[in-house]
């Protein structure tokens, strides 16, 4: 597979360079130069999750790595459950809320940490990233007790919900975590920071378990496809996607899945107030504002780092902007969105409540709908508690968590005093 990079184009790599760059010249994304559309599409939506994912995957990286070995990496990475379940009528919710940290970032996480494993092999690795929520739980679990891979993670302290940071500020061992005197865009760029500084880079062989990996963006790819394929035959014909939008990874993912051949009519980009997507699609200006923490934090994103992929898809495929929907949902929707939600006996949590409202708002007749609920209702057990005034019993994985000491350093918003760290490593 060759990909090249957003900002400089001459620059063209393998898969196995992409995933360990991360990020490519001048902190340019990496994409596929070529995407394989699949001929047998109905043929695969018949299959189980994992042996159509292995198809999936072996098409865009069988002649790389082997169809064996991309066979074994699946079947080791996705070894746990999703579901699709009907909510009303013509509307689906694709749960990704079942793996070990109960999030959608478990899939991408887990096939990263398996790419690596098998691409690294012997050599020593820092996996540095930048979470809003669930991708720290996800990427420190994926990696946790790896002789040869040290993990940093980055977020914006009092930012995250209680639950969500003990989830992976509680490990120790290989997994380092740095709350962050900032925002997520901060901790954003001290990581586009640390991928420009080449000799750290090479001193600790630094790596990226963020979206912006193409390893993790390909694995999100396969959901899509199970989406579709449990919706009845006869309601595929004009599906439309709701995803909560935070840093774009998962709109990007849908987006190749459509590429590849699975017939979505369109997307729905939904956010929270940090609407600079919206805001773009609407106007055609691209202009971040400052960040706005909502009880979505996950989302809580001003300038999201896979945009530049989407423009890209919508340049190559010749696809119109009208492709994506752009909604912006404000707390008081949010919250409507999870009454509503659980009015019809569905306990939903902020995310997947904002993809569910901007789909009602915007589906048309003869439409069906899915959207995505991207963490487990008890990973925002106080937001969830107090819109619904309920109780929430949380699952083991995070009952297990709940009382224990949080490991974080506190740092501010200053490249050096994470350099320092990192080194120290």
């Amino acid at each position: 597979m060759e990909l090249y990079n957003l900002k400089k184009n001459e620059q063209r790599v393998s898969f196995a360079q992409a995933v360990k760059l991360g990020l490519g010249d001048e902190q340019g994304l990496f994409f596929p130069s070529y995407i394989p559309q699949l001929g047998n599409v109905d043929e695969l939506l018949e299959q189980d999750f994992v042996t159509r994912s292995v198809n999936i995957l072996t098409a865009l990286l069988g002649d790389e790595l082997g169809n064996d070995t991309v066979e074994t990496m699946v079947r080791n990475a996705f070894n746990f459950p999703l579901a699709v379940q009907p909510v009303r009528d013509g509307v689906y919710a694709l749960e990704l809320t079942h793996g070990p940290t109960l999030a959608f970032k478990d899939f991408g996480a887990r096939f990263l940490a398996q790419c690596l494993n098998h691409l690294c092999k012997d050599e020593k690795a820092t996996i540095l990233t930048a979470t809003s929520g669930d991708t720290g739980a996800a990427v420190a679990h994926a990696f946790y007790g790896l002789d040869n891979v040290n993990v940093a993670v980055l977020y914006p302290k009092g930012k995250i919900s209680v639950l969500q940071e003990k989830l992976f500020c509680t490990l120790g061992g290989n997994i380092s975590t740095y709350s962050v005197n900032g925002r997520f865009d901060d901790c954003q760029q001290l990581v586009k920071d640390a991928f420009d500084d080449l000799e750290l880079k090479q001193a600790i062989s630094l790596n990226s378990a963020n979206s912006i990996n193409i390893a993790r963006l390909l694995a999100q790819i396969c959901y899509f496809f199970e989406a579709v394929a449990k919706i009845p035959a006869a309601e595929r014909k004009e599906v439309v996607v709701s995803v909560p939008s935070g840093n774009f990874g998962d709109l990007t993912a849908g987006m190749l899945a459509k590429a590849m051949g699975l017939p979505i009519k369109r997307f729905i980009a939904a956010t929270n107030l940090n609407d600079t997507v919206p805001r773009y699609l609407a106007t055609g200006e691209w202009s971040p504002e400052p960040t706005v923490a909502t009880r979505s934090n996950a989302m809580d994103v001003s300038a999201p780092n896979n945009w530049p992929r989407i423009e890209e898809l919508l340049k190559v495929k010749f696809w119109d902007k009208s492709l994506i929907t752009g909604v912006k949902v404000d707390e008081a929707q949010t919250e409507a969105g999870l009454k509503d939600l659980y009015a019809i006996d569905y306990l939903c949590e902020p995310h997947g409540a904002i993809a569910s409202y901007a789909l009602n708002n915007s589906l048309q007749a003869g439409e069906t709908g899915v959207f995505l609920c991207t963490a487990h209702p008890s990973k925002f057990q106080e937001s969830v508690e107090e819109v619904l005034d309920i109780h929430i019993t949380l699952p083991k994985a995070l009952a297990d968590v709940a009382d224990k000491e949080i490991l974080s350093k506190d740092i501010e918003i200053d490249f050096s005093e994470l350099r320092g760290h990192l080194m120290a490593i």
